[in-house]
């Protein structure tokens, strides 16, 4: 069993000064995260205005599979017209840890 997970780090648009604008843009891509059935949620930067952390989680029976769920999201956070993608951490857990 392997536990994958990436959190992206996005910039959002200047028209977020509040946080519920904020949540406007946060909350369709974390529904839109969920249709490759992973857990998904905001994450970070939780006071900021103009950014937000979003994370993601997978839980499958093998490395490869975890990461080309993983490479989906992040093509999915990458072609998102109204924000900016920052950086991409990922992380995984084996059976070892």
């Amino acid at each position: 069993m392997y536990t994958a997970t990436a959190v992206f780090d996005l910039l959002l648009p200047g028209d977020s000064r509040s946080l519920k604008a904020k949540r406007s843009y946060v909350r369709p891509i974390v529904a839109a995260l969920r249709r490759f059935d992973v857990s998904a949620a905001e994450v970070g930067a939780l006071d900021l205005h103009g950014r937000a952390e979003i994370g993601v989680a997978v839980v499958a029976a093998e490395a490869a599979h975890a990461g080309e769920v993983l490479d989906s999201c992040e093509r999915l956070m990458a072609g998102r017209p109204e924000v900016e993608l920052l950086s991409v951490r990922r992380r995984w857990y084996g059976d070892d840890d």
